[in-house]
Order: C-alpha cells, then sequence, then structure tokens
C-alpha cells in the first residue's frame, strides 16, 4: 500500500505527498476509491484499506509519513487533563479491537478512539452489515459490536501506549476507549458487563467512553434513560479508576435521536455525575433528506446512518448541550465531518474536541492531514 520513491516521495497508489520541500497532497483518491473500492463489498474494502495503512506502518512507511502528516504545533489542544496533538481525532468504529492504533496516528489523527470494545468477545450482525450511500457521502452499519473482546484488547492498547510514548516523550497522540455493551448480556446485568470492560481497559486507556447509542445492539439505547444511566456512570467511573491507580476521564456518547429534553436530562446528568465530558452524536436510524433511492435505501434494511447527512443534527445536538454545560464538561463532536471548515464549525459552537470516521473510507488516508493543515490556514486567516 506504501512504499519510498528513491526521488523521496511517499506513494501510495493513490496520491503523493513529498517529504522535502512544500507538502503537496494529490487529490486522486476519490478516483482510486471509484476504480479500486466503491463496487466492493464495504466491509471487505474497509479491511484491505485497513491492513494497508498497517502494512505501511510495519515496513516503515508510516514513519515517514509521520514526519509530513505530523500536526503543526499551533493546533495542540488540553482537554480532559490532556494534551492532544489537534484536535481532530479518530471517532471509534474504524478500529474495532486496537490493531491499529500507531499506524493512524500516522496519518496526522491528534486521538484514536478504539472500539466499540465488549466484556466478552462476539462475532457482531450476519454479513452483510456495512453499505455504502455513494450519492450521499454516507455509510449504513449494522456491525454489531463485532470484537475480540475486552481481555484480548487490554494487552494492544498497553503496548500501542508505550510505543506512543517513546515516539513522542513530550506531546504523544491520544488513545480513547469506547466500551459497550454484550449482546448476549440481559439489560439487567448491562452494568457488570461494562465493568469486566472498564476493569480491563482503563489502565491503559487515556479516556473511556460509556457507548449507550448505538443502534445495533437491542435494546441499548434504553440505557440513555437518566434512571438507568446514573447508576451505570457512577459504577464504571469507579471500576475505572481504582483499575488504573488515576482519574481516568469517563465520557458518555448519545443519539443523535434523542429528544431536546432527553439532551438536557443527559447534560445535567452528565454536570451532576461531574462526568469529564459528552460525545455528541453517535450514528442515526433516520433515513431523511438522502438523495439515494429511496427503495435501494430500503433494501438495505435495518443500522445507524453516519456521514454528511448527519452534519446539521449533530451540530444542532453540539449547540445544544453547549447550551446546558457551558465550559463545565468536554464536548466532542462527531457526525458529518468532511472539511477542515466543518471542524472549525463545531470547535466554534462549542467542541474542544472534534472527531470524524465516514468521510475517511470517502477521502483517504490523507484525509487527517488535509484536515490540521486547513485548520491553520483557517486561524490564520481569522488572525488576520
Amino acid at each position: 500500500m506504501a512504499f519510498l520513491h528513491a526521488s523521496g516521495r511517499v506513494g501510495h497508489g493513490f496520491g503523493e505527498l513529498s517529504v522535502s520541500g512544500k507538502t503537496r497532497s494529490m487529490r486522486v483518491y476519490p478516483t482510486f476509491f471509484k476504480l479500486a473500492f466503491s463496487w466492493m463489498d464495504a466491509e471487505k474494502a474497509h479491511k484491505i484499506g485497513f491492513q494497508g495503512i498497517r502494512t505501511a506502518h510495519r515496513t516503515g512507511a508510516g514513519r515517514i509519513l509521520a514526519r509530513i502528516t505530523a500536526p503543526d504545533a499551533s493546533l495542540r489542544t488540553e482537554a480532559l487533563g490532556l494534551t492532544f496533538p489537534s484536535p481532530f481525532g479518530l471517532a471509534a468504529g474504524f478500529d474495532k479491537e486496537g490493531h491499529g492504533i500507531e499506524a493512524l496516528s500516522e496519518l496526522g489523527f491528534g486521538h484514536v478512539e478504539v472500539g466499540t470494545i465488549t466484556g466478552q468477545a462476539q462475532p457482531g450482525n450476519e454479513k452483510p452489515r456495512l453499505f455504502r450511500l455513494i450519492e450521499d457521502k454516507a455509510v449504513i452499519n449494522r456491525m454489531g459490536f463485532n470484537n475480540d473482546g475486552a481481555a484480548a484488547v487490554a494487552p494492544r492498547l498497553k503496548s500501542a501506549r508505550a510505543a506512543l510514548q517513546r515516539l513522542h516523550p513530550n506531546v504523544r497522540p491520544i488513545i480513547g476507549v469506547n466500551i459497550g455493551k454484550t449482546k448476549l448480556v440481559d439489560l439487567d446485568d448491562a452494568t457488570e458487563d461494562y465493568l469486566v470492560s472498564a476493569r480491563s481497559l482503563a489502565p491503559a486507556a487515556d479516556y473511556l467512553v460509556v457507548n449507550v447509542s448505538s443502534p445495533n445492539t437491542p435494546g441499548l439505547r434504553l440505557l440513555q434513560n437518566v434512571e438507568t444511566l446514573r447508576p451505570l456512570l457512577r459504577a464504571v467511573g469507579d471500576a475505572a479508576d481504582e483499575a488504573a491507580g488515576r482519574h481516568v476521564p469517563l465520557l458518555v456518547k448519545i443519539a443523535p435521536d434523542l429528544s431536546d429534553d432527553d439532551i438536557d436530562d443527559v447534560a445535567r446528568l452528565a454536570l451532576d455525575l461531574k462526568l469529564d465530558g459528552i460525545i455528541a452524536t453517535n450514528t442515526t436510524i433516520s433515513r431523511d433528506g438522502l438523495v439515494s433511492d429511496a427503495a435501494k435505501v430500503e433494501s438495505l434494511g435495518a443500522g445507524g446512518l453516519s456521514g454528511a447527512p448527519l452534519k446539521e443534527r449533530s451540530l444542532e445536538v453540539l449547540r445544544r448541550l453547549k447550551d446546558a454545560v457551558g465550559d463545565q464538561l468536554v464536548l466532542i463532536a462527531v457526525g458529518g465531518v468532511e472539511t477542515p471548515q466543518d471542524v472549525q464549525d463545531r470547535l466554534d459552537a462549542g467542541a474542544t474536541l472534534v472527531q470524524g470516521y465516514t468521510a475517511f473510507l470517502y477521502e483517504g488516508p490523507f484525509w487527517a492531514s488535509r484536515i490540521n493543515k486547513g485548520l491553520v490556514k483557517l486561524r490564520r486567516r481569522a488572525a488576520h
């Protein structure tokens, strides 16, 4: 997937970046995507692309890439008691099991959120379970938290964190860990299941996210009810801190489909429990406003929709949360983020950090680097 030209350029078959002189990103990936991936099963294409990124890391090409994709120092962001190299990071869902944290950080992401990870290993839902809506720059997924389980993922996190610390002794990319409920566990036993993950994963996590908002685990979203959410979050927070021997920043990830009243309730609960932050938002079960053929969309079945169609709603939820919590909590915005301006809009609306995922599939491996460089340009322009 990656190779080093004799001329000192890093090539990937879909664009090049110059190691010396001005960094230049060739926007040929959309054409590459159309030819190589658009016709392929989406989950298979994801695996191939992710494997290519990891191969670049293993062969040392990622280290060369990192020299030119590293975020400008001006983008460093203080949040959750941590220093992030950039406010822009990769949302949960891309690296579900912690296999590529170092490799992904070499692409310029300021943080990588791993997961969703469950207390027990599980295969997820039946395939096919990941579908592209190319006309909408969107994805529908009903993956179902397929992962190796907390016990298997924990050593990978520990190893990646140590490696990043060695490579970046001052400011390293941050590792977030997103945990969810094992499908076979009853809702009545959900808290204990989350605690299995918290105890295993917190020692190597920079921050921890409780995911109660995926639409692909039956009944999971019922846990967003404040009466249920309160004891869950309190128990997870206590267990994580005890296991890690330090305070592990704790956040909750909510759905864009919550009513305004429910959003306000979650905000009040987060303040009451002294959570560190809220991530807004997860995928939506709505299919409103799509340009893709309605019959085709219906034929794909259930699942969470992510990507460009989520842009406005995720921004609405962010603004409502900001009004409710002010500067007392860290807000991480995700949903429909494609461009540097999208990221800046969310920062202006009250987010401290911003995440993306779906556009990564369409924009290619230099997407994070383009976002970071675009943010620097926007800020310089604003300063003048």
